[in-house]
């Protein structure tokens, strides 16, 4: 194995190949019939079409005889016209609604996995590539299109036909059949031990196609930090790499197609070449007639011409079904809601207390720790990114991580117990990796806790509604994203509602008036794809803009003004304090100047809380948090 092939695979494959769930025809079969009232018809038309297919060798074989008697033939030519223009407008129409209803087909599982996708657990997406799922949707998907349009399309008739063909071939004449049964049950046999490598061909080749669409993705996220590394040699060859294996795999499943598509056409050839010389040889025995050879030969091209279209729906099938295995890997994953009826009857508060009595937020000996899938994808992610900065000695920030707080083997906290009274701003600090933004995705029940509970208004989270939850909370994240759209858009993603007027005073309040000012489009101006267009202080104004529009009792801000310059850090600090009022802050900060003012400052370190208390208190009782305070010059 080559190096370059060893790097790639480190940085973008699997260390070992990886069996995924195999789906079966059983699988398929409710996708397919969604919509058994149109294949009714289809099967209607089908079978029509297969009679008057099967009409017309009998119709051709009753021509022959009249001709050999020189009897008139009188309507058989016309009946035989009007057979072949039935059997074609038939089959057009039947092709139709199989197109159709491949694409509803398509649809349907799209819809599907949308919906399951972004109601998956958050565990899910930290341990996923995002390319991968997007493969799924898109690539995936589009095979299912070929079970019937190339699969159901032509077994429901062509089963007719061979059945009626096969038949007539044995009443016409036995032994002649017998030699072709012989040939078709090779052939048969033939494609049986070759259909199982192209379902295993094919899930290797969307599963590469999965990488491929994670590498271009991972890639065009960061083409700003790969120029500024000169690495984009190396991410082309690495991209083009996973691109080569996909080629490699996509010739291993033409190669097995290759050997099964001729099997049709040699059977044929042989039967024909079969049926010329026994049959003619019975001709001239007299044992059957001209008439009957000839109905017997057109059979036989009825009899095996399905016998090719059933042989290329088995390869059709075969890798839809691969293609499927990936989809019901991801339809089979519980949602996020799934268990919460379970886990809120298992849920048993120690120490109730009122609503208008308790905390805003309650942490009780909060243990937790990462799913071992997340920890796993944690250390690739670094690993790689490791990889792109090394050679141009780039530092790896924090922020660089996919996580906002990378999670580690064993437990993140370790027994965190603090509580937020209603109406305080508390402020979270200590150094990275402290436990503070998986507090707040504790919060936001982005996850449950290994241990403790954690409750808000009194009531163990757990217990309450997801939604109903986080109707109550507005969430900064440290890297809060910017959806490509307008800056409306994104303004009203928590509250669709809105007006343009409550849209400008929250944009004026956390000074992005000028963004408004400086374009005709006001609103309705783009940001461009992850807002590009933005800065990141702009950027981060805006997310903190989206939280106030939606006007939630609690706040939850993790770095909300790590991307600020020192006039906006206190422009928006004072557009904070403005709408603080009445409302519960949860603040997550490095800067120590943000949050010296706090009511409560909980400092945290290695997943513990190691002291509580104003800023002035901390300093005395604290050595960590007066450290943190003497390094950036506040005592």
């Amino acid at each position: 194995m080559s190096q370059a092939t060893t790097e790639r695979r480190g940085r973008f494959g699997r260390s070992r190949k990886q069996e995924g769930p195999r789906a079966s025809l059983k699988q398929l079969l409710p996708y397919v019939f969604e919509h058994r009232g149109v294949l009714a018809v289809v099967v209607v038309l089908s079978i029509l079409g297969a009679l008057a297919s099967l009409a017309q060798p009998l119709i051709v074989g009753q021509i022959i005889t009249r001709v050999e008697k020189n009897d008139p033939l009188g309507a058989l030519v016309w009946v035989l016209v009007a057979l072949v223009i039935v059997a074609s407008v038939l089959s057009g129409y039947q092709h139709y609604l199989l197109q159709r209803t491949g694409t509803a087909v398509v649809y349907s599982s799209r819809r599907k996995l949308i919906a399951r996708i972004l109601h998956l657990p958050i565990s899910e997406f930290d341990a996923r590539r995002t390319g991968d799922l997007v493969s799924r949707v898109g690539t995936d998907t589009t095979l299912l299109y070929a079970v019937l349009t190339q699969g159901l399309a032509d077994s429901i008739g062509n089963s007719l036909i061979f059945l009626g063909a096969l038949i007539a071939m044995a009443i016409i004449d036995p032994i002649l059949l017998a030699l072709i049964l012989i040939v078709i049950g090779a052939s048969i046999a033939v494609v049986g031990a070759l259909s199982g490598r192209i379902r295993k061909a094919t899930r290797d080749q969307q599963e590469k196609v999965g990488e491929l669409a994670s590498g271009v993705e991972r890639a065009v996220g960061a083409v700003r930090t790969i120029r500024a590394s000169g690495a984009s040699g190396r991410e082309e060859t690495a991209i083009t790499g996973i691109a080569e294996e996909t080629y490699g795999v996509g010739v291993r499943i033409a190669k097995v197609s290759a050997l099964i598509v001729p099997v049709a056409a040699i059977a044929l050839q042989v039967s024909l070449l079969v049926v010329l010389g026994v049959g003619g040889y019975r001709v001239a025995s007299g044992a059957i007639t001209v008439a009957s050879l000839v109905t017997f030969v057109m059979f036989l091209f009825m009899l095996v011409a399905p016998l090719g279209s059933f042989f290329g729906a088995i390869t059709s099938v075969n890798q839809a079904l691969g293609a499927l295995g990936r989809i019901q890997e991801v339809l089979d994953l519980p949602t996020e809601t799934q268990d919460d009826a379970a886990i809120a009857a298992a849920v048993t508060d120690p120490a109730p207390m009122p609503a208008e009595h308790a905390p805003a937020i309650e942490f009780r000996d909060v243990r937790f720790r990462y799913p071992a899938a997340v920890v796993a994808a944690r250390v690739k992610a670094e690993s790689e990114a490791e990889a792109l900065l090394e050679s141009a000695h780039v530092p790896l920030a924090s922020s660089d991580s996919p996580f906002a707080e990378p999670p580690a083997e064993g437990d993140v906290l370790r027994g965190v117990s603090f509580s937020v009274p209603r109406g305080a701003r508390v402020a979270l600090v200590g150094p990275s990796g402290a436990g503070k933004s998986t507090t707040l995705a504790l919060i936001e029940r982005f996850y449950d806790p290994t241990g403790g509970a954690i409750l808000v208004d009194g009531t163990d989270a757990r217990a309450l509604d997801r939604d109903d939850l986080r109707a109550r909370l507005g969430y900064v994240e440290q890297d809060a994203p910017t959806l490509a759209g307008t800056i409306a858009d994104n303004l009203r993603l928590a509250s669709p509602d809105a007006t343009d007027a409550e849209c400008e005073r929250v944009l004026r309040e956390v000074n992005l008036g000028d963004v408004l000012d400086r374009s005709a489009l006001g609103l309705d101006a783009p940001v461009g794809e992850a807002g590009v267009m933005l800065s990141g202080g702009e950027r981060q104004r805006l997310a903190i803009a989206r939280a106030l529009l939606a006007a939630p009792p609690i706040l939850l801000l993790d770095e909300s003004t790590s991307s600020l310059d020192g006039l906006n850090e206190q422009r928006m600090r004072d557009a904070i304090d403005a709408v603080a009022s009445g409302r519960t802050l949860v603040v997550i900060a490095h800067r120590l100047s943000t949050v010296v003012d706090s009511d409560v400052i909980v400092v945290m370190d290695h997943g513990r809380v190691i002291g509580q208390g104003t800023h002035s208190e901390l300093v005395e009782s604290t050595p960590l948090y007066r450290d943190l305070a003497r390094h950036q010059l506040l005592v």
